[in-house]
């Protein structure tokens, strides 16, 4: 089986407490493969296709769990070929901070779950941020942007902030002005699983350009 969830790095953990409750595996077991990518390319997405066409070890399957902040189309359709031919001793677990950008063809082939304990709730509130002046919202994100490098960057909480941002524009009655406001907030979505993109800047834009609710 294949399971897509959405969180990020401390995601893992929760994961693999589950995994071992569940009696499904536990962390020490040969047969658990556990890793954070900073970017899953093509490389990446062969290699594991290598290892899950090997047997289990110790137990009756071989557990792979993996975060990926950004995945490339490419990488994600060298996947598909795994989850197409999925091995029968094989169990995917793939972490993500935005499941919905991935291709419909991956999510597809994968099960969404959500983990006990691990809601999708942003740091910062929506409404307290929407009713703030620019500098005000600036200063109000700067715990999502000030480790401002890959491997500080807590992508599920960026990722929460903006899907609860873009969830309170639905409710409004788009005007020129929230849709430019729009429009930044997906460039931000777009662009923040990028490596070496300016997170700070693209949120600011969002800060900038966002009116007021």
């Amino acid at each position: 089986g294949a399971y897509l969830i959405q969180g990020s790095a401390t995601t893992l953990e929760t994961l693999l407490d589950k995994l071992r409750d569940d009696k499904v595996i536990t962390r020490e077991s040969p047969d658990l493969f556990a890793r954070i990518y900073r970017k899953f390319g093509v490389d990446e997405a062969e290699d594991l296709r290598m290892r899950a066409r090997s047997r289990p070890i110790a137990g009756k399957s071989r557990v792979f769990a993996l975060v990926a902040s950004s995945m490339t189309q490419e990488s994600q359709n060298a996947l598909l070929k795994t989850l197409e031919e999925p091995s029968a001793h094989a169990l995917f677990f793939l972490i993500t901070p935005s499941p919905d950008m991935l291709l419909p063809t991956v999510r597809s082939r994968m099960q969404t779950l959500t983990l006990a304990g691990e809601g999708s709730e942003s740091i910062v509130d929506v409404e307290d941020f929407l009713a703030a002046p620019p500098q005000k919202r600036i200063e109000m994100l700067k715990p999502l942007y000030e480790h401002d490098e890959d491997e500080g960057r807590d992508m599920g909480l960026v990722l929460s902030f903006l899907q609860s941002l873009e969830r309170r524009f639905a409710k409004e009655k788009l005007t020129p002005e929230r849709t430019a406001g729009l429009h930044a907030l997906y460039r931000a979505r777009k662009f923040v699983g990028d490596k070496g993109s300016l997170l700070k800047a693209l949120l600011e834009q969002v800060a900038l350009l966002t009116p007021r609710i």
